[in-house]
């Protein structure tokens, strides 16, 4: 047997197949598939027959071809999630807690990356499709509802972190607008600050929008007026935050006084300005204020006060699992906002 096993093995460029395993025993593939699919006793087959085309499927490497099963079964049992960013604290651990409920639950989740592209975001989506997924999470990266509901049509979506306006889809974000405004009014009363800036992403994203008039809520709220200056935006990525650093600095001459990132990725380039610049000094004596959208346990270990808002990641998690569980079985959900935290280090 082993002679057959290492020639087939040998002579087919491409995986083992059923056809290559019933030549091998000698019996139809009607018989082997029965058997290698859990039903041997079920049609009386013998223990011993069973044992040994198990052997012969494990010595081959025979595995099941997971794409015919699956539309055989019409379930796949697979979950595509498309998040922006791999690096992202956030969406990395929202997708850590998801993926093991998936995999508790008998689901694999395959994750892809957008890098906040939306044409990358398609082409990540399109292959997941190709995978024949069950359902698809995604956080939107454009404002195109036509593309979303012509996919919804076949496969059920759920908007993660953000929301594509006019969209009659389900989705799950923070509710982060009202702890942003407290916070700013909190930092700019407590160290009378007379200039406060915010860096953000790209603004026709939704989060982007919230986590804006939030910041500018704050400074009403304070009895501070706006100023267009202040606001700063680019994309969520660090070199981004980098970059508005250096072009604020020569701006005006010198470093602000405060700073508000939209997200935690901002605030890792404006960190890393911070430090390559040599002004890191400036946080130590507060002549520089920063706060932040998201957090990370880092933050605590610092020897300078970045206040933060804190998404409860493990709930979002939590509630998409449940959403999706829900859709599956073809029953209607309600979007959902979860509650953000305001985490003040003074």
């Amino acid at each position: 047997m082993d002679y057959i096993v290492n020639k087939i093995k040998n002579t087919h460029k491409k995986r083992v197949t059923l056809n290559d395993i019933a030549t091998l025993s000698g019996l139809s593939t009607t018989t082997v598939s029965m058997i290698l699919n859990g039903r041997g006793e079920e049609f009386k087959i013998k223990p011993e027959t069973c044992q040994r085309v198990k052997n012969i499927a494990e010595t081959a490497g025979y595995r099941a071809n997971v794409y015919a099963k699956s539309l055989k079964m019409q379930r796949s049992n697979v979950i595509g999630l498309v998040i922006p960013d791999l690096t992202n604290y956030g969406f990395a651990y929202t997708a850590k807690m998801l993926e093991k409920q998936c995999r508790e639950n008998g689901l694999q989740l395959v994750i892809a990356c957008s890098d906040d592209n939306p044409q990358q975001e398609k082409l990540a989506i399109e292959r997941l499709l190709d995978r024949q997924i069950d359902f698809l999470i995604t956080a939107p990266t454009h404002q195109d509802p036509y593309y979303y509901q012509q996919i919804a049509q076949q496969t059920p979506i759920l908007q993660l972190d953000r929301y594509v306006p006019n969209l009659d889809l389900p989705y799950i974000i923070s509710n982060d607008q009202n702890k942003i405004a407290k916070l700013i009014q909190y930092l700019i009363q407590k160290y009378q600050l007379k200039e406060f800036f915010y860096f953000g992403g790209q603004l026709a994203l939704s989060p982007s929008e919230s986590r804006l008039q939030g910041f500018l809520t704050g400074l009403t709220q304070a009895h501070v007026t706006p100023k267009n200056e202040w606001i700063l935006h680019r994309t969520y990525q660090p070199e981004s935050g980098y970059q508005m650093l250096a072009d604020l600095q020569q701006r005006l001459g010198r470093l602000p006084n405060a700073i508000f990132t939209a997200s935690y990725t901002l605030l890792e380039g404006v960190l890393r300005y911070l430090t390559e610049h040599q002004q890191m000094e400036k946080l130590f004596n507060r002549q520089l204020h920063l706060a932040t959208f998201d957090d990370h346990a880092l933050l605590n270990a610092l020897p300078f006060h970045i206040h933060s808002i804190k998404q409860d990641h493990q709930t979002i998690a939590k509630h998409t699992f449940e959403m999706v569980q829900k859709m599956l079985q073809g029953e209607k959900t309600h979007n959902l906002k979860i509650d953000c935290e305001i985490i003040y280090r003074d």
